[in-house]
């Protein structure tokens, strides 16, 4: 099983490496950053290994992700930069969560929708999916509701007031920066329709 599993084990860690990495590099003056066009892919191959193997496969998917990521935030944990480390608790904690949490429920709505159109369970899962790991990692990671102590200081420029979407009233920081990384990961989900049709079709032509 774990040999079956192999390319979208490694798919999926690429992504997350490459998404912690490339979460360094900023687009639009600091609205987005070049990972936030990669973390999303995760989902299709979470989608793809669901469809082609099954929900139990989908998640030890899911959870050898989950492991690169900590890896990942340990190895930036140890990184300074001019203000601190390159990836701070707080965010470690939410980046973390968001992404267990977001690609569980991502499995159980496709296993529960998988009988219907090929679209339905890939496309309401991903938005679903989406939607709620924005929503966790940037209240955990940047929201002045939550508090982890000395490790709050690390996030405190993203609770500064600033114009919504860089235009409209005044808001945190972070709620413009979550709503602007939201909007990608759903353009992203359209997008990733395609090929998991393209996939899907050749593995099944492939078995036949």
């Amino acid at each position: 099983m774990t040999r079956t599993l192999l390319p979208g084990i490694i798919a999926m860690a690429l992504i997350v490496v490459s998404s912690n990495i490339l979460v360094q590099f900023l687009l639009l003056d600091g609205l987005l950053t070049w990972g936030a066009f990669t973390y999303p892919f995760a989902f299709l191959v979470t989608d793809l290994m669901n469809r082609i193997y099954g929900t139990a496969a989908a998640r030890r998917v899911v959870f050898v992700g989950f492991l690169v990521g900590i890896l990942c935030s340990l190895i930036g944990s140890q990184i300074m930069l001019e203000f601190g480390p390159a990836v701070p608790l707080r965010i470690a904690v939410a980046s973390g969560t968001a992404f267990l949490v977001a690609q569980l429920l991502d499995v159980a709505i496709f296993s529960r929708l998988r009988d219907g159109a090929w679209w339905r369970a890939p496309l309401v899962s991903s938005l679903l999916g989406s939607t709620v790991d924005t929503a966790l990692f940037f209240f955990i990671a940047f929201s002045a509701a939550l508090s982890f102590g000395a490790a709050d200081a690390a996030v405190t420029w993203a609770q500064e007031p600033a114009p919504f979407l860089m235009a409209g009233p005044m808001a945190p920081l972070w709620v413009t920066l979550a709503v602007a990384d939201w909007g990608v990961k759903l353009f992203i989900a359209l997008i990733a329709l395609i090929p998991f049709r393209i996939i899907i079709t050749s593995v099944r032509q492939t078995a036949a």
